[in-house]
């Protein structure tokens, strides 16, 4: 009799848990739990307080928040994303990790590290050295030593960043060294604290290619010393190969380069077009690279320096490939 009433109990416990495994499934707004409301709801912490007799120059912000966060307005659509920054440029060639750049009387370092990355290094610097700080400030990118001022800012291409010890807006040479020699014992790849308080370039200050009639021009929103430096510096290093590409002469008083290029139109000759032509051989021609002031920024320009053809196809693509040392 025991045995027929266990063997009757157990038939109702597949039903019993299928009842409870759908009851636990309901719950508010469907079956269910939406956790998006529990974000809504949520209210903040209050901050935490230290005592005031705390030494102060043991605490520090471990993740102080960029102050655009806290200035821009409230995004009311989707962000644009763009596709990461490849670590070459041009033809292949990646930067070392300080350089350094000259315009004029001028001097300074870039850096292949944004300014958050730099500036713990730059406080490294002034402090190992003893400079003497009697002023810094993240926001501004300044370390001011009774020495020389140390001064921070993002470079051209993305990522990157310019460094430069001056006194009186003059460069102090032995300064420099000194600061060329110290990052330089330092890689890309070795783990730095980072700064989000380190200015930035504003996202909207890009390089653009723009058509004025028949011209291909680009527009680079930066001052023309700057982009003299970074283009003497890429050109000399990419427009090396003879026969296709090669750096001739250089102007830095009229901020000009006279380079070899064969262009696409010509590598893309068929023998066909080369028997009907007056030239049996493909071959690079000679091109002015201009750059001309406007305002806060500068102008790229590629001017056909010899007798063959130039066309805007043709201009359009040798701006690609220099403007490329900027991104």
């Amino acid at each position: 009799m025991s045995f027929v009433l266990e063997k009757r109990a157990l038939k109702w416990i597949p039903l019993a848990l299928v009842t409870a495994v759908a009851l636990a499934g309901c719950a508010r707004d469907g079956y269910y739990h939406d956790r998006n409301l529990d974000y809504t709801e949520a209210a903040p912490a209050p901050p935490l307080v230290l005592p005031e007799t705390r030494n102060a120059q043991r605490y520090q912000d471990a993740l102080p928040v960029p102050q655009a966060a806290m200035q821009g307005a409230r995004i009311e659509e989707a962000a644009e994303i763009r596709a990461p920054q490849s670590l070459s440029i041009g033809s292949g060639l990646e930067p070392e990790y300080v350089e350094r750049r000259e315009a004029g009387s001028q001097s300074w370092l870039v850096v292949a590290a944004d300014t958050g990355a730099v500036w713990p290094q730059l406080e490294s610097f002034a402090r190992s050295r003893q400079l003497g700080v009697e002023q810094s400030d993240a926001s501004q990118g300044v370390i001011v030593t009774s020495q020389a001022d140390l001064r921070l800012q993002s470079a051209m291409r993305s990522g990157s960043s310019e460094v430069r010890c001056e006194r009186g807006g003059q460069t102090m040479t032995s300064c420099l060294d000194a600061l060329e020699e110290f990052l330089g014992a330092r890689s890309a790849s070795q783990s730095v604290a980072s700064s989000w308080n380190a200015q930035r370039l504003n996202t909207q200050q890009t390089l653009q290619l723009r058509q004025q009639g028949d011209e291909w021009q680009a527009v680079i929103p930066q001052p023309i010393d700057r982009v003299w430096a970074e283009l003497n510096h890429y050109l000399a290093l990419d427009f090396t190969l003879q026969g296709q590409r090669n750096l001739l002469a250089t102007s830095p008083e009229r901020h000009e380069f006279l380079v070899e290029y064969m262009t696409e139109t010509e590598r893309g000759r068929n023998p066909l077009q080369i028997v009907f032509s007056a030239d049996v051989r493909k071959m690079p021609q000679e091109i002015r690279i201009v750059l001309q002031p406007d305002g806060n920024q500068t102008i790229l320009r590629a001017v056909n320096a010899s007798e063959r053809e130039f066309n805007a196809d043709d201009q359009r693509e040798l701006l690609e490939r220099v403007a490329g040392y900027l991104r």
